[in-house]
């Protein structure tokens, strides 16, 4: 019989020591928290994840529609990722008993360039199945919107179910993964057809994104281990960012005034969540965040 070699993403082992990494802060933050229990959450699931595992499935199912695409309007307007999240730790409950089709369906036809749908459970009341629910009206009641899988990255067996779920892309939290980590998901989401959007706060942060080959970045405006929010973080780091690379200002934006702060920074696109769901008009909210000058 002939014999068939696979290139394994060892997400297994770069697991393992991110587990042992988190030994090393002395102070917890709320990040740490949140990976921590994400860890523990994945570990039942871990097994080897292949390149060619992920190839197949890329083939076998229907392409999603492309995320980073989304991102660049061509009429030089701020695109909008509109975020599906029913809480979060900062401010507790936003809109608890949300459904996620009729969300999804509400951002849709309010004109979001693409979605951002949370699928942490524990701090942010998301499930997988929320995801896997939108896509498929998507798919049944087209156009099909690109959907970014929120969650707390750390291993490809979440890339598989991200490509599975019908999703179009993943978060990587820069800040909250060694580069092995970085390398196996970054590596996964190539092999199974699937954009990721890197998630920094800081210059280091930045320049290890540019490390990793990033195409679209996003400046998160909260503070992930205090969740406070400064616009200004994104006015400072996007013009950093190299001209080939998708910046993305993710949080903090209630006005179109907030939209047209990261606009003039050079942001392509806004990634808002607390505001949106609680819009009694996502519509005007999205034309007051592209119009604003």
């Amino acid at each position: 019989m002939e014999h068939t070699e696979h290139t394994e993403i060892p997400g297994s082992l770069v697991w393992l020591q991110g587990v042992l990494c988190i030994l090393w802060f002395s102070c917890m933050d709320k990040l740490i928290e949140i990976m921590t229990h994400k860890r523990r959450e994945i570990a039942p699931l871990l097994r080897p994840v292949f390149a060619d595992e992920l190839q197949e499935i890329n083939r076998r199912l229907p392409r999603p529609p492309s995320f980073r695409s989304a991102l660049r309007r061509t009429d030089g307007k701020l695109a909008v990722i509109a975020e599906i999240k029913r809480r979060s730790p900062s401010t507790g409950a936003i809109k608890e008993n949300a459904s996620a089709i009729e969300q999804a369906r509400r951002y849709r036809a309010a004109g979001a360039a693409a979605l951002s749908i949370l699928t942490d459970t524990e701090f942010f009341g998301g499930h997988l199945a929320d995801l896997v629910e939108v896509t498929a009206d998507f798919s049944r009641q087209p156009p099909a919107v690109p959907c970014l899988r929120k969650d707390f990255m750390v291993h490809p067996i979440q890339v598989l179910q991200a490509r599975e779920a019908g999703a179009s892309a993943i978060l990587i939290i820069v800040r909250a993964l060694n580069d092995d980590e970085i390398t196996a998901l970054h590596t996964a989401a190539t092999a199974a057809g699937l954009d990721a959007l890197f998630e920094i706060h800081n210059e280091e942060e930045l320049r290890r994104a540019v490390q990793h080959q990033a195409q679209i970045i996003g400046v998160n405006n909260r503070d992930l281990a205090i969740f406070k929010t400064d616009i200004g973080l994104s006015e400072r780091l996007v013009p950093l960012f190299p001209k080939s690379v998708i910046a993305v200002s993710e949080s903090g934006f209630s006005t179109g005034a907030d939209a047209a702060r990261v606009r003039k920074a050079g942001a392509h696109a806004l990634l808002v969540g607390e505001a949106l769901m609680k819009s009694a008009n996502p519509a005007a909210l999205i034309a007051d965040f592209q119009n604003h000058v």
